[in-house]
């Protein structure tokens, strides 16, 4: 639905104040006119109907952005999240519940904003579970000081919301952090300087030329394992494949089976073919 609306007021042009100047000069539907624009639209798929549904709520969604602008972002960014959680809204609006539309869209639009801040709020994303999101949200109207929260300020809260005082230690110093740039400079000046993550953190492998190297001395291992493998006869040569090499290996029984012979000339044969690899491994290539 929200590809086929087109809004007359358009959050990229002109300032703010015009926009939230716009949506709150737009008309506003009584219970009655509200029910009828949605059985149109539920009933008869009429865009235009959804659109008046749409453009009559956008002030609402203003004034829930407002209440997010402690986050740090763009308020233009938060209302349009929020203007996508209206769309939906309207789509899943049934008019026959009972409720007025504003009533069953608050959920949508916040749940839509709600999914922006955390997406951009931190180049890490500070939560992901139901838990960490609720305390995330919260976390702050119950910091009434400056400084960490006590052990029965920590209790409190984590009681309040449900969630384990654990969590509430993480998300706070979770919010605490601040991002740092992977390979920043330290300045020069200043006694506090901080160290940025390329300095100390190094991946495993990371060097191409240690790479191709490590590639390469597997590779000729490789190709002495198998020539010294051929150099044996091929009784041997089947008893170390059948016990080492095959998907499915075989025991000392199953081999002796094989070959007419007790279980202990097999286990004979496998360390005497194992002697002679690892002699032929020893020797310089």
């Amino acid at each position: 639905m929200s590809n086929a609306l087109s809004l007359p007021v358009n959050l990229s042009l002109g300032s703010i104040e015009e926009y939230v100047g716009a949506v709150n000069l737009m008309p506003r539907f009584d219970a009655e006119e509200e029910r009828a624009l949605a059985r149109r639209f539920r009933e008869e798929d009429d865009l235009d109907a959804a659109r008046q549904l749409v453009l009559a709520n956008l002030r609402f969604v203003v004034h829930v952005a407002r209440g997010y602008m402690g986050y740090g972002l763009p308020l233009p960014d938060l209302i349009q999240e929020g203007n996508i959680g209206l769309m939906k809204a309207v789509k899943r609006y049934d008019p026959d519940v009972g409720v007025r539309l504003v009533s069953f869209a608050v959920h949508w639009i916040r749940a839509e904003i709600h999914e922006f801040i955390i997406q951009n709020w931190r180049i890490v994303k500070v939560a992901t579970t139901k838990a960490q999101r609720k305390l995330f949200f919260n976390l702050r109207k119950f910091k009434n000081r400056l400084g960490w929260f006590s052990q029965d300020e920590a209790r409190a809260v984590a009681d309040e919301l449900g969630v384990d005082v654990s969590s509430v230690y993480e998300m706070e110093s979770r919010l605490s952090n601040q991002d740092m740039a992977f390979d920043a400079h330290a300045e020069d000046d200043g006694d506090e300087r901080e160290v940025a993550p390329a300095q100390y953190l190094q991946q495993v492998n990371a060097d191409p030329a240690e790479v191709l190297a490590e590639r390469e001395w597997e590779s000729r291992e490789q190709e002495r394992l198998s020539a010294a493998i051929e150099e044996l006869d091929e009784r041997s040569r089947d008893i170390l494949a059948s016990r080492w090499l095959a998907e499915e290996k075989l025991t000392l029984h199953d081999l002796a089976a094989r070959y007419n012979v007790s279980a202990e000339r097999i286990r004979q044969l496998e360390n005497s073919a194992m002697k002679k690899l690892r002699k032929t491994l020893a020797a310089p290539a």
